[in-house]
């Protein structure tokens, strides 16, 4: 059985989806470090997707060092490495301006960007955290730097 759940959409690879899936459970702490991850063969009898993509779900995750296959006991979860937050941060510098460019091109303010990511980050983290991390200040001028 696979602990996370995958709403197919389609125009995105499965393989995208299945990952972020992944990702998402590891973040919110569906999944925690050391729990079983399903096999190959699990998850592609169970998300009936071709065992070839399941495997390169596995490995790209093996990969990033998010599972860790253990002798005799399988694939888990791994545990999170222990890094700086400028390192964490630093991350995700791609996607973040990303994230920004799509944002401006259709005209979302900061100040709305700021409340979304906060809703979604309550959401995954069951809000004691997001609440602990609330921005000191926000902006006055209602996100005028477009």
């Amino acid at each position: 059985m696979v602990p996370f759940r995958v709403a197919f959409r389609a125009g995105v690879p499965l393989f995208e989806q299945v990952v972020y899936a992944a990702k998402k459970a590891m973040v919110s702490g569906q999944l925690r470090p050391g729990d079983p991850f399903p096999s190959v063969r699990t998850l592609s009898k169970d998300l009936k997707i071709n065992p070839n993509t399941a495997h390169k779900i596995v490995a790209h995750l093996v990969g990033e060092g998010l599972l860790e296959t253990r002798p005799g006991i399988g694939t888990v979860v791994a545990a999170l490495p222990d890094s700086s937050q400028k390192e964490r941060t630093q991350l995700l510098g791609q996607e973040i301006e990303q994230l920004v460019v799509e944002a401006k091109r259709l005209g979302i303010e900061l100040a709305e960007m700021l409340a979304s990511i906060s809703a979604h980050w309550q959401s995954l983290s069951g809000g004691d955290s997001a609440r602990a991390r609330k921005p000191a200040a926000k902006p006055e001028d209602g996100g005028s730097n477009k």
